[in-house]
């Protein structure tokens, strides 16, 4: 029975692994591919934070490579839809400064206070749903039926706001909990 509290970890590395498959996909504009693929790797994301709780399998390794995993997914996606023109750079850009800012943010927490506590907000939650909609909208759009281009370019707007929005909250919080740390 123990052996099964392995089975997250498990489903994170298969999300891994599905990576270059999806870069692969979308770079040779093969959509409905990528589309099945990033579904299938969304699913899997979501089957192992539920087995991770509900049996109480969470790890320290799986803490830390379900959100990797994600991120990676989702910024390979990014650059893959820039570089085929679905997507401006402008968006991949800012993703990415995002992601280097909290993930600095949270370098230079640990080093002054030598702790580390990440909890997402909201708002970085939305963003992350808004990231994975984007992406899924861009593939559907251009596997299987279009859709509208201000509903796209609506989608791009508003990711573009929640992604400037979550860094801007998470460099706050991040120095607020330093300076009542350091009190």
């Amino acid at each position: 029975m123990s052996a099964l509290r392995h089975i997250p970890n498990i489903i994170t590395i298969f999300r891994l692994l599905l990576i270059p498959p999806v870069a692969w996909a979308i770079l040779n504009e093969r959509y409905k591919l990528a589309l099945i693929l990033f579904f299938i790797a969304g699913f899997s994301d979501g089957l192992d934070g539920f087995l991770a709780r509900a049996f109480r399998w969470q790890s320290k390794l799986g803490s830390f490579l379900d959100p990797i995993a994600d991120k990676i997914l989702t910024l390979v996606c990014f650059f893959c839809l820039s570089w085929n023109g679905l997507l401006p750079w402008w968006l991949f850009a800012i993703v990415l400064l995002r992601d280097i800012v909290i993930l600095g943010g949270a370098a230079a927490y640990h080093l002054v206070t030598h702790a580390l506590e990440m909890h997402p907000t909201f708002v970085s939650k939305f963003n992350t749903a808004l990231q994975i909609f984007v992406i899924l909208a861009v593939l559907y759009s251009n596997s299987i039926s279009p859709l509208p281009a201000d509903l796209i370019q609506a989608m791009i707007y508003l990711l573009f706001i929640s992604t400037l929005v979550s860094g801007l909250i998470y460099v706050l919080l991040w120095s607020k909990k330093t300076a009542q740390r350091q009190l």
